[in-house]
Order: structure tokens, then sequence, then C-alpha cells
């Protein structure tokens, strides 16, 4: 066909003819959103949350974050923010968590089938830091140290409206709160920025999809998963109802699918046999993608968790991803026998995350100065797998 082609422009420029040109292919539209994602931003929107500190819940502090989160998804456009409310009591006892206890119950037995992966290689213990003297910051120390109270809690979302099909959506989201005495960048101030850069690129106003996109940002996930549940239960049973009828809105349209972001930014690799870890983000680091495989959901949960590898196949710039089948400890366990649930990493929960492969994690060390921009990278291509993986679900499309 090429040769076809020269040979008419050859003859047509023989007789003094001119030939049209080309028709232009129409641009990618996923491409086109996927390019509009930006380091700085993802990194300045993770900055902005660690004003306050750890955000943990139940304290003013969290609530100025959900607050602040609100106001920057309304000045991205997406306007449409709500809150759910719920009432919280006291927090549980302090863990103490060691390698094991992921995915061990009592007597040692494995419980692989509940969430956890077996651990190989080694180990190294890991926790949750409850003294504020180990945060040697005098002013995170201080932002840190007011404790949880009992009562309201509060947890914000919006919404891109679908323009076909509004009654049926996905479900982006990520935990705002945080605990450890430092200033939760990682976990979870890096899932959070990423689903709020999402919001800011679905909801300029050149974007249009056909299904609808919830971002909603949980508190309480620190606790147990109490801010995920808390909407599972005042609204699961609202989904798909037109209100009022024949206005075609839906306040909660049909879940199609639910995407947790929990921890983007640190793949340093196994602990060698001393317990230290690489300073440096690894070169064969990847975007996890779980599923949980004894779900009700599981085959559906699997087809969303190919859909994210396949899109980040095409449109993630430095990362893959990698899928697993023991998505354990995150909100999206709320959701798995409900509809399609997948959870997004840095590493595999179970089997890395709770053998000590990230050092920050519920520790002092989780500031944002501890990362670098390779750190950054690996969750800006968790939001280039994430993004694109939506706007080919939804549908979307750039005018």
């Amino acid at each position: 066909m090429h040769n076809v082609s020269k040979g008419l422009a050859l003859t047509a420029a023989l007789l003094g003819l001119s030939l049209p040109a080309p028709a232009q292919q129409p641009a990618d539209p996923v491409r086109v959103l996927v390019q509009r994602l930006d380091l700085e931003r993802y990194k300045a929107a993770i900055k902005g949350l660690t004003r306050f500190g750890d955000r943990r819940q139940g304290t003013q502090r969290n609530r100025d974050a959900i607050d602040w989160i609100e106001a920057q998804l309304k000045s991205y456009g997406c306007t449409n923010t709500e809150r759910l409310t719920y009432q919280f009591g006291d927090e549980p006892p302090h863990r103490v968590l060691s390698a094991s206890t992921l995915h061990q119950a009592e007597g040692g037995k494995p419980e692989f089938g509940v969430g956890g992966a077996r651990q190989r290689g080694v180990i190294k213990p890991a926790g949750v830091n409850y003294d504020p003297m180990k945060q040697p910051d005098v002013r995170i120390r201080a932002l840190d140290t007011p404790p949880a109270v009992p009562g309201e809690r509060q947890e914000v979302w919006c919404t891109k409206i679908g323009t076909t099909h509004p009654g049926e959506m996905y479900i982006v989201a990520a935990h705002m709160d945080g605990i450890g005495f430092g200033e939760a960048a990682n976990d979870n101030g890096s899932g959070t920025a990423l689903v709020m850069e999402l919001a800011r690129i679905f909801s300029t106003a050149d974007v249009r999809t056909d299904r609808s996109i919830r971002f909603i940002l949980w508190n309480n996930e620190e606790t147990g998963l109490n801010g995920a549940h808390a909407y599972v239960a005042q609204r699961e049973k609202l989904q798909g109802q037109e209100m009022p009828a024949g206005s075609g809105r839906y306040p909660e349209p049909r879940w199609l699918g639910m995407i947790q972001h929990d921890m983007m930014l640190f793949d340093h690799g196994m602990p060698r046999p001393d317990g230290s870890l690489s300073p440096v983000q690894r070169p064969e680091a990847d975007v996890n993608v779980e599923f949980q495989a004894d779900s009700k959901f599981a085959g559906a949960s699997r087809d969303l968790a190919f859909a994210l590898q396949a899109a980040n196949e095409t449109y993630a710039t430095d990362y893959p991803a990698n899928i697993g089948s023991h998505m354990s400890n995150t909100d999206s366990h709320e959701f798995q026998d409900s509809v399609a649930s997948i959870s997004v990493r840095e590493n595999e929960r179970g089997a890395h995350v709770g053998a000590g492969w990230d050092p920050q994690w519920h520790q002092p060390t989780d500031v944002y100065a501890t990362y670098d921009d390779k750190d950054f990278r690996l969750g800006l291509n968790a939001a280039q797998t994430t993004l694109s993986a939506v706007a080919r679900l939804a549908g979307a499309s750039v005018k």
C-alpha cells in the first residue's frame, strides 16, 4: 500500500495535479487523558495532604484534611461533592503486628483463603508506632499528638456523571486517614492524591464518559475499614434507583466495579539478610493489582484486574502491572461480595507489606521527605494504570 501511495503521488506530480491530504487519524482519547497526568502535580497533592500530619481519624487534623480535600475537588470542577456521616466509638486496642499476623489465625494456621499470601524469603517484623517520641520532628510530633475522640465521622466524594448511562458507575477510591506519628505520605497520601488527580482529569470540561465514575476518599481505614463499611451499609440498597422518578438522577448508580488504592510509592525489594532494604526503587518494581480469590465476585474481579493490566501495558510509562489473588486488609474488602473489587498498591499486601518490605508502614518515617522522584513515579504509573483502564471501561471521550 505504501508503494501504491508513492506511485500515485509521483503520477500526480508529473501531471501537475495535487492529491488531497491524507485523513488525520483521531487522537486516542485515553492517551490524551493519561498525558494530562503530571509528576509534579501528583507530588504537590501528596505534599498538600502532609500539612495535616497523619490525619488520624477522630481528630481535628482529620476533619481539616477532609475539608481541604473537598475544596480541592471542587476547584477541579468536581463540584457535586457529598459526604457520608456515621458514628464511631473508641479505637481498637493498639496492634502489635508481627510478620505473620496478617495471614495467620489463632493457633498459627495460615489463612490463605481470607486474603493472606504465603510469605517467603527474608521476613522483617512489621508494626504500628504509637510512641510520639519516636518522631524527631517537633512540628510533626505536635501535630500528631492530639488523640482520637469518639463521635461523628465523615468522608467525602464527588462524581463524574455519565452522559448515556448515568445510572451505572465505577468507584475509584482511597483512604485518607493514617497513623504512626508521621505524615502518612505513602499510607495513604499517595493513594488519596492519585484519586484526586483522576478526579481532576475526568472533571475537565472537555471530557465525557458514557458511565459515571465516583471518586471516594474513605475515613477510618486504619481502625478496621469502618468508613468503607459504613458506605456499603448505608448506600448499597440505593443502587440504580432514579430519584425522583423520571429525573435522570441516580444518587447511587449501580456499581460496576470498585478500585481501591493504598500505598503507591515504595517497591525497594525484599529485606536483605540483615533486615535492611535498598535505599532506591528497584528497576523491576511493579504496580500490584489484587483481587480476592474466594470472594463471591472473584471471576468478575479477576477480569477487572486484567483490564487494569492490559491498560498498563498500553499506557503506563515505566512500570508493569502484576496481578495477585490475595486482596487483604483494604477497603475493597467491604465490596468484594457485592461487585467486582480490586486493590492497587506498591507491593503484595500479605506476602510483601506484611513481611516488612516497606519499613515506613505506620512509622514516623512515612513523611514526604523520605521519598524521591523514582518513588513518586511508581505512584504516577499506578495513576496511569487506573486512569487508562477506567477511561476505557467508562467510555471516555475528549471533545
